[in-house]
This record gives C-alpha cells, structure tokens and sequence, in this order.
C-alpha cells in the first residue's frame, strides 16, 4: 500500500490511497466532514444497515471478490430490515471475506473503501458532494498519469534510497561516537536531515509544520518539493554521506551542502526557464 494522497472537495481534505492497484478512497474523511453532530464511524454504521447499501456492497463483492461469503452476506441482507440491525465495518469484513472495504488502523486510519463503494457513499452524503468527488478523483488521476507527476515520483523515490545511504552513514560513522541512549538515536538522524532541509528549502522540519499544520498532518515538506529541489536533494544525500565518511564536521557539512544546492537549483531552475522560453517562442502550447 503507498502512502495516501490528499484531494480536496468542497474545501473538505479527502484521502485516497491504493491497495493491489486499486483506489480506495477514505469513508471518515467524507463522513467526519459532513456531520458535525455524530461521529463518522455512527454515520458509516448507520448508512451500512440500510438494506440497499447492503444489497449494492453484496453485489460488488460477487462481482470482484472471488472468496466473498454470500451466505453471511445473505444473514446481514435478512436482519437489514430490523430496527435493532447494527452493522460496523469491522464486522462485514470479518464475516463475509469483504474486500471492497478496509479499515487503516494508526494516526491516518479510518475506513477506506473501493471508488465505486467511495462514490455511492457520497451519494448518501449529498449528490452534489459526490459529483465534486468523482471530478476531483478524476483530476487526481489525470495528474498521476502526467509525465510531470511520473518524473515527480521518481525523484521522490531516489531521494527516499538515497536518504538509506545517509542514514547508514549517520549509523557507523556519527552514533559510535556520540552518547545517545537507544531511545534517542532519531535525534541524530533528524538532525542530519535537517541539514539537508536547511541547505535545500531554507527551513527545518518542525519548523514547516508549524508554519503549515494543516498541510502537516498527513504530509512532510518534501511531499511538496519540485522535481529541481528532489533532484538536488537526492544529490546532497550521497555528498553527505561521503563527507560523514571522510569525518568532516556538521558545521562543514553543512556550508559545502548549501553551496552545492545553491549552484544545482540555480541551474535546473534556469534550464527550465529557458526551456519555457524556447517553447513559447515556437507556440508550444505548455
């Protein structure tokens, strides 16, 4: 599974995350969002054990999930009509092999379910937030599918190997000599990205999050760097772990790292002007 993203709809933050290369998109987030007075697991409880929720979600799985229980499905389908019927997510999984639903336990958990569970939920929630929904997911997928967002994950992906070169080096080279208790190595591990945080975007990690708490719930800053700052961040991580290497201090680390992403971003960033430039001049439409 890889990490969410984020769209928003109606100024409302929805999560959408994969799971086997499907999209599933997060029930709490929509239900949290539009009923203030209940919780969001009573309003997905309760939109469950209506009888045509039950029948649309029963039918999905035949559809999709090989190993679905139609019997249990058939017993949850019989007590629909009754007025003490209670239904949770947990409980249909757990009985009837469900796959179209899932829940995401942790700080960014929640319910999850299929787009196509995702969209007849909003339909419940209001047919005006569901036609929102589908244009913003749509919009999401359009720019997964960019060439732009495809080079974007891939620094992303680079940076992220590379930052296991650094952290390596931070491991045999800085811990040994340092007297950090095993509950507190993170600090020295988050003190060298910081370095690199600092040289690239001018600000530490803690310091972002405070500037954009919002942002910095299911986000880091790097989430939001461009493909130059990814590029020229994954550069300084294997500088830096040569220059831990070669026992060079923070303080030099740190001047040598600013340089150098000072001297790459300003390359990048000139190159893809001029790129615009000559785009522009022939009528390229960007």
């Amino acid at each position: 599974m890889k990490k969410s993203n984020r769209i928003i709809v109606q100024n409302i933050p929805i999560s959408v995350t994969s799971k086997e290369f499907d999209d599933y998109i997060s029930l709490t987030d929509m239900a949290a969002a539009k009923s203030e007075q209940s919780k969001a697991s009573d309003v997905i409880k309760n939109w469950m054990r209506n009888r045509m929720t039950l029948e649309f979600l029963g039918t999905w799985e035949q559809m999709y999930n090989p190993d679905f229980k139609v019997v249990e499905f058939d017993h949850f389908k019989i007590q629909s009509g009754l007025h003490t019927f209670v239904l949770s997510t947990s409980e249909w999984i757990e009985k009837t092999s469900a796959i179209g639903i899932f829940v995401k336990r942790g700080k960014y958990g929640g319910t999850f379910a299929h787009k196509d569970i995702a969209f007849e939920f909003a339909s419940a929630i209001s047919p005006v937030f569901k036609l929102y929904l589908i244009k913003e997911f749509q919009r999401l997928k359009e720019w997964e599918n960019s060439k732009e967002c495809i080079e974007w994950n891939a620094k992303r992906f680079l940076s992220k190997n590379n930052y296991l070169i650094q952290t390596h080096a931070v491991s045999r080279y800085i811990l040994p000599k340092r007297n950090f208790s095993k509950d507190l190595e993170w600090l020295a591990y988050a003190e060298e990205a910081d370095i690199l945080n600092v040289a690239v975007f001018q600000c530490t990690a803690k310091a972002w999050r405070e500037v954009n708490p919002d942002l910095a719930d299911k986000n880091n800053m790097r989430d939001f760097a461009t493909v130059n700052e990814l590029t020229v961040l994954s550069n300084l991580e294997t500088h830096n772990a040569q220059m831990i290497r070669e026992g060079k201090t923070k303080e030099e680390r740190f001047k040598i790292l600013k340089d150098i992403a000072e001297y790459q971003l300003e390359i990048l960033n000139t190159a893809d002007a001029m790129k615009k430039i000559s785009k522009n001049n022939l009528g390229i439409d960007l």
